[in-house]
Formats: structure tokens, C-alpha cells, sequence
């Protein structure tokens, strides 16, 4: 009977041990970590950044999806479509199933029981996220004025990159065939961007690098795929399941060393790094 007893007690331990792990996302039962490429990073990359949607309302693991983020580990992060508690889940996974630990601001433009659930009379917050692994400062939320058939904005900080002080944007543009509720959008973003010597915008723009509303932004600033251009008559790097290039890394003041664009079974958009000069 001790034995039994004992045995009990052991296996209950185990199972807490277990759920203390993986964080409280799990939804049904104990999840595990998603085992990582053999060729993942190991450690924050210093001069690495990321844009990446990650469709909301979207029926995906957080703990899949800190396993595409960490299989990179960038140095800072941006993320669209971004429900709070799931950015919270994320950033627990990060560290608790890979030893990743970042900061994070959030740039909620509405609550939206539909896309982030939460008590009907609480509903989630969603909007923009920047995960950094150095400290952020000067945080900075944008509603913009009209976000056309859904609240859209934008949000800044500053912290390190390559061991250099940067500000960093991250939006998310109106959808599709809103072409002149984004126009505005870039005008207003814009005046802000330029204010900065060296600056890394991040986000999806819902418009394709000709498009006529982001020519505020390239007069500023390039894209990290030097394929990508409003002008460029060769192959540009894809970035969604609908085979446009909607995401991007701009940088104003900043080279680029690489740029990668990365397939993923878990949002409709596919994951953008880009790796810096830090010079």
C-alpha cells in the first residue's frame, strides 16, 4: 500500500513538473516542445530581425509557433495579427522550452472577442507586438486615422540591434483593394519614419512593392530583398500563401547582410528574417 501510495505520488509530481514546462496555453492535456531543425540557432542572434503575421483568428499552437520564432532567434520580432495572450503564450514558450528570453511591447488597436475570444465583456486585445531581447524604451502607439474595414496602426520603439541603438516600427496596413485608405496610412507613418537616422520598419503592408502607397516609404528607405524593388523586373522573394510579396524589412540608415523568407504551416504568411550590418 505505501508502494502504491508512493508511485501516486511520484507520477502526480511528474505530471505537474510537466504542465509547470509548457505554460498555460495547453488546451487540452500536457503539450511538449516541438523538437527544432538540428540546424536551429542556439542562442539570440544578434543582429537578426523578423516580421511575421500570425493569422488571428487562426487555429495554430503557440507552442508551434515559438518553435518556427525560436528555430531563428532573432535579436528582435514583429508580429501582426498578434492577440495579446497569445503573444504572452508565445513569449512563455520562448523562454521556458527554448531559454529565450525576451521583452515585449504590445500596439493594440481594438478588442475583438471574434479574433483574441476573452469574456464577451472583456475581449482580447489585438494589434501590433515587438518581442526584443534587449530592453525597450520610448514606446510609442499609432492608431491611424481611418484603418478601413478594420482598426489598423502602428507601433515604435527604441532598442538594441547589433549592439547599436535603432528604432524599430512594426505595422500592419489595410487589406486588400483598400488602396487609398493605405496611402494614407503611409503618409502618416512616413512622417514619423523619417524622423529617424537609423530605423528597421517592420510589418505587412497588404500591397505589393510597385504599388503606388508605399512610395513614401521606399523614398526613405530599402527593402532587406534587394530583388524587391517598385522597379524591379526579376523574381521577388514571396511572402504569402497567395504567392504576393506583402511583408517586409526596411531599413533607413542600416545595411543588410542576408534575407531569407520561410514557408510555414502555420500562418498564411510566410516568416521573414533578415540578418544586419551592425556597422
Amino acid at each position: 500500500m505505501v508502494l502504491g501510495r508512493n508511485t501516486r505520488l511520484l507520477a502526480g509530481a511528474v505530471a505537474v513538473a510537466c504542465m509547470v514546462l509548457v505554460g498555460p496555453s495547453a488546451p487540452s492535456g500536457v503539450l511538449f516542445a516541438r523538437s527544432l531543425p538540428v540546424d536551429a540557432v542556439r542562442d539570440v542572434v544578434p543582429n537578426r530581425v523578423m516580421t511575421w503575421n500570425i493569422c488571428n483568428p487562426c487555429d495554430e499552437s503557440d507552442v508551434d509557433r515559438a518553435a518556427e520564432i525560436a528555430t531563428y532567434a532573432p535579436q528582435v520580432i514583429g508580429l501582426q495579427e498578434a492577440c495579446v495572450r497569445d503573444v504572452e503564450r508565445i513569449r512563455d514558450h520562448l523562454e521556458n522550452l527554448h531559454g529565450l528570453v525576451y521583452h515585449v511591447e504590445y500596439g493594440t488597436v481594438l478588442r475583438n472577442w471574434g479574433r483574441c475570444g476573452g469574456a464577451p465583456w472583456s475581449p482580447g486585445g489585438y494589434g501590433q507586438a515587438i518581442l526584443s531581447a534587449a530592453p525597450m524604451t520610448d514606446r510609442v502607439n499609432v492608431e491611424y486615422p481611418d484603418g478601413g474595414s478594420e482598426d489598423r496602426g502602428y507601433l515604435a520603439v527604441t532598442t538594441t540591434v547589433g549592439g547599436r541603438s535603432v528604432r524599430v516600427f512594426n505595422t500592419h496596413l489595410a487589406q486588400r483593394r483598400q488602396e487609398a485608405v493605405r496611402a494614407e496610412q503611409t503618409a502618416v507613418l512616413a512622417a514619423d519614419f523619417a524622423r529617424h537616422d537609423r530605423a528597421i520598419l517592420l510589418g505587412d503592408f497588404n500591397a505589393v512593392p510597385d504599388a503606388p502607397e508605399l512610395t513614401p516609404i521606399w523614398k526613405l528607405a530599402a527593402d532587406t530583398d534587394p530583388r524587391c524593388r517598385p522597379s524591379s523586373a526579376g523574381p521577388c522573394g514571396l511572402t504569402t500563401d497567395w504567392n504576393s510579396k506583402f511583408d517586409y524589412v526596411f531599413l533607413r540608415g542600416i545595411a543588410p547582410l542576408k534575407h531569407r523568407v520561410h514557408l510555414t504551416p502555420y500562418s498564411d504568411h510566410h516568416l521573414v528574417r533578415a540578418d544586419l550590418d551592425p556597422t
